[in-house]
């Protein structure tokens, strides 16, 4: 699917580090065919270094050279980016922007009927545990968002979702790394509070929602249903749900993401206005 297609990085920070490092271990690409820049040199030598994949200064070169475009920057510089490859880019190279709250609309307004696929990635494709969400632009066809799809499963899961569900995402699962940090972090507090050292109340915990998380992703059963296995009549783990309930931590769960939704809103209205 990618082979002998030249995939280019605008920018090498941490998503486009891992989503290469992703690509090259599930073997998808060879280190030859991905062309990185950056606005420092020394970001560059450890690209090299580490992967084995060329680098370049100029951006010019890089989209001349690339079927597939990555914009991996940040939103604050992407006009300054578009500007520069607009009149560069070949009709035919897939342009694929993870700027957060970056629409599709305004990368079409500059670059005009060049396919597009924007992406919302979350911080665990570091470790190739991410969740990403595509959304196709009106020139990107469904064969550009599979090969987009199978790009970003490297470094986790990916789906495909229409660009008005984007905030939503951004609430979810953009934000949602924090606030499983958070979890994690209080039930390494609590495993303190009942006697155990601070170093395996994080093991424990940390340990215990990656494997619950698994036990949904794999076994495909409600979570509800999940919970009612753990739950024994008048036991453990039933007396510890109650006080969350009590306490009201799915409520202000469900509140957050509320939250990130609307900040996302209106972080992307002040971004394109």
């Amino acid at each position: 699917m990618l082979q002998n297609k030249k995939i280019g990085f605008i920018g090498s920070g941490a998503i486009a580090e891992a989503l290469i490092g992703g690509m090259l271990k599930a073997g998808l690409v060879m280190p030859n065919q991905i062309i990185a820049n950056d606005i420092t040199q020394n970001r560059l030598d450890y690209m090299t270094e580490k992967f084995g994949i060329l680098t370049e200064l100029s951006i010019k070169d890089i989209v001349k050279a690339s079927d597939i475009l990555f914009l991996t920057v940040k939103p604050q510089i992407i006009n300054g980016v578009l500007n520069t490859i607009a009149p560069l880019l070949s009709p035919t190279t897939l342009v694929v922007s993870v700027a957060a709250g970056v629409t599709i609309g305004m990368l079409e307004n500059k670059l005009v009927r060049i396919p597009i696929v924007r992406v919302m990635p979350n911080t665990p494709v570091a470790v190739g545990e991410g969740m990403s969400v595509l959304a196709l632009g009106h020139y990107a066809g469904e064969e550009n968002g599979e090969l987009v799809l199978t790009m970003f499963s490297s470094v986790g899961r990916a789906i495909i979702m229409d660009e008005n569900a984007m905030d939503a995402v951004t609430g979810l699962s953009g934000s949602g790394p924090g606030y499983a940090f958070v979890l994690i972090d209080a039930l390494a507090d609590a495993g303190v509070r009942v006697g155990l050292s601070r170093k395996n109340s994080l093991i424990m915990a940390a340990q215990t929602l990656l494997g619950a998380a698994k036990m949904v992703l794999e076994t495909g059963e409600h979570p509800a249903k999940l919970r009612d296995m753990v739950t024994s009549p008048g036991g453990t783990s039933i007396a510890g749900i109650h006080v969350m309930e009590q306490k009201g931590v799915r409520a202000a769960l469900i509140d957050a993401v509320q939250a990130a939704t609307k900040r996302s809103q209106e972080m992307g209205k002040k971004s394109n206005g």
